[in-house]
């Protein structure tokens, strides 16, 4: 047989299956509206066409195509599924401060088969600093709010991740709700003031046809897709059928038995395929080769969905406007990461934190890397991991953290390193090796590291970046013992004009600035605060946090202060600094940690001021001599 007649058999075959398995009316019933199937139980036509008024289609042909529309509810129908959903063109129901915009905050369906979607329909609030929640019964079931952003444009041309556009899944079962539409108090007056609408909308429609939510505001209509169920009915399916009942009231569905197809709520609607034995291998021949055409689509599709869910569109449009190294980073394929990693054995684990877990591999070049796996998908998580890529992207310095690359198309989005071998400086500090102690020339050198990494964060990156989360988790040793900056999951780009961020209030317990807990408002200066905690730290060997039975639950910070005031610092400090190091030099480093971490942060120096006095202070050893600046503090030299 020539390959035409084998496709033409297929092709047949092909005809012959969907033939059976299409959506059917009933005998004498218009089948079709326009371009859309209308199967039993709804129908067009007489009583006899549908199962009861709820099911009734009308065909509107002064259209071009004619369109059809569910006549108890009055909402265009784009597609009808036997497996229990309907798509319909839902109105944009509420809108504040849109010019000519409609606005309708109900819709009650209750004693119909239609409830909305809770698999596919999602609640969503488009606009600047908008609140939005449905109430059912005056009772609130759901709601969501939008931020603002002066530069918005990221937000508008990616899905709904917080800003300027939220979502939220309604409840399964929703026949009536009431939604309310405000704005919240976190926006100026301005943006408080802004065009915002609120809709039910298919999510999958919505992230594939809408990448600038704002267009939403033009339209009067959008798809959302409801459950039907048959209501107050017996179990009356047709032949070769499997009836089931479900869990809303007294409702039924219906399907056809395995190996039959058809619409099993007409009589004879689910029927046999008998196309003979070699019909019946060209057709498995034929469906293995569809299911691998199909699988192979659907994993296309798959790695798409992923990619725009990921933040992918908001990802290239951020890295396309911003300046850097950004041609040296790759998008690795998910196979290539899962071969490194052998599958993200728990065996390559070396690390777990509040964005997600870190795994060991090695690239087919054979270079070993560093996987980072976000744990759970959610919007805020989102956020931070295009934010580090973005951040990483302009980052271009020996003692920061180096990025290779990501991926996008898995499920959760993974970040590529390279790879740190030596831990992190708090496990050095904290639970120190015997046979390799970290000396004070090391301690003293890493510091240095970190100050200058921080420095050309603040001042010599083309746009300045404030870290936010400096810890000493976050300080990475490479395998000469070098200190490299990580983690910049929460870190912020600061425009020229700015002089702080406002912001909710994010970071490490111990190691945040008290000004900026107090005032929300984030500087230059807070990066400095936290730098001085890890400068104790060096010079302490103890947690910011302070464990010990006498001074459980105490600050170091206060607690360090408290020895400089008394002259107790000797009591404090570690015995490996106490042992290799000069009381001079001890004494500057504990002057300038106490500068960096003075609470009026304006007294505080800069990074770059810090990074110098370190440098000077490491050039000075073995002939030194410090430095006081008796204007800023009062302190005593150790005795």
């Amino acid at each position: 047989m020539s390959t035409a007649q084998w496709l033409l058999q297929i092709s047949l075959l092909l005809w012959l299956s969907k033939g059976l398995a299409a959506t059917q009316a009933k005998p004498g019933c218009q089948e079709r509206c326009g371009d859309v199937d209308i199967p039993y139980p709804f129908g067009i036509g007489s009583a006899g066409c549908y199962f009861d008024e709820w099911f009734e289609v009308t065909c509107n042909n002064s259209t071009d195509p004619p369109k059809p529309f569910l006549k108890g509810v009055n909402l265009e129908v784009l597609n009808v599924s036997l497996d229990g959903t309907i798509r319909v063109n839902n109105p944009v129901l509420l809108s504040q401060n849109c010019s000519g915009k409609p606005s309708n905050d109900t819709q009650w369906w209750e004693g119909g088969p239609f409830s909305f979607s809770n698999t596919y329909t999602r609640f969503t609030a488009v606009g600047c600093s908008a609140l939005v929640y449905i109430m059912q019964d005056d009772t609130v079931i759901g709601g969501c709010k939008t931020f603002c952003k002066k530069d918005a444009t990221a937000a508008k041309k990616a899905s709904c991740y917080g800003l300027e556009c939220c979502q939220t899944q309604v409840p399964p079962g929703l026949l009536s709700f009431t939604a309310n539409l405000g704005t919240s108090s976190d926006g100026s007056a301005d943006e408080q003031e802004q065009c915002k609408y609120a809709f039910m909308v298919d999510q999958e429609w919505f992230i594939s046809n809408v990448p600038d939510p704002h267009t939403v505001k033009d339209m009067e209509y959008v798809p959302a897709v409801l459950d039907w169920r048959i209501y107050n009915a017996t179990c009356n399916c047709g032949h070769n059928t499997v009836c089931s009942s479900t869990n809303q009231g007294s409702s039924l569905i219906c399907g056809c038995f395995q190996g039959y197809e058809g619409n099993p709520y007409l009589p004879q609607g689910c029927q046999v395929i008998a196309i003979g034995a070699f019909g019946t291998l060209l057709l498995v021949l034929c469906a293995w080769w569809l299911y691998i055409v199909l699988k192979r689509r659907k994993k296309i599709k798959y790695k798409e969905k992923c990619f725009n869910r990921n933040g992918g569109l908001l990802l290239e449009q951020q890295l396309s406007s911003s300046e850097g190294n950004i041609d040296k980073t790759k998008l690795f394929t998910s196979k290539e990461l899962e071969k490194a990693t052998d599958r993200y054995n728990e065996n390559r684990v070396i690390g777990q934190g509040g964005q997600g877990t870190v795994y060991k591999g090695m690239l087919m070049d054979g270079r070993i890397v560093a996987v980072k796996k976000l744990k759970i998908m959610s919007d805020s998580k989102l956020e931070l991991f295009i934010n580090e890529v973005v951040i990483l992207c302009q980052i271009n310095h020996r003692n920061v953290v180096k990025l290779l690359g990501c991926c996008l198309e898995t499920e959760v989005p993974l970040l590529v390193y390279e790879f740190i071998p030596n831990g992190t400086l708090s496990e050095h500090i904290h639970g120190q090796n015997e046979e390799f102690p970290i000396t004070w020339e090391m301690r003293l050198r890493i510091a240095t590291e970190v100050a200058g990494a921080l420095s050309y964060l603040h001042s010599a990156a083309s746009i300045p970046i404030y870290h936010r989360d400096i810890k000493s988790t976050n300080i990475l040793l490479d395998d000469k013992y070098r200190a490299k900056v990580a983690d910049f999951g929460i870190s912020k780009f600061v425009t020229i004009d700015q002089t702080h961020l406002t912001t909710q209030v994010q970071g490490t317990f111990g190691y945040l600035d008290p000004e900026y807990f107090q005032s929300s408002q984030f500087t230059e200066k807070s990066d400095v605060y936290s730098f001085g905690i890890v400068l104790i730290e060096l010079l302490t060997g103890k947690k910011p946090i302070l464990s010990t039975a006498s001074e459980e639950g105490k600050s170091l910070a206060s607690y360090f202060i408290l020895s400089m005031n008394e002259d107790r610092l000797l009591d404090l400090l570690d015995a490996q600094v106490v042992k290799e190091s000069k009381k001079e030099e001890i004494n500057a480093i504990a002057f300038l940690a106490r500068r960096c971490i003075n609470l009026n942060g304006k007294k505080r120096p800069t990074m770059m001021e810090v990074a110098m006095e370190l440098e000077r202070i490491r050039k000075c050893q073995g002939d030194f001599r410090a430095q006081e600046n008796s204007e800023e503090i009062e302190y005593t030299p150790l005795n």
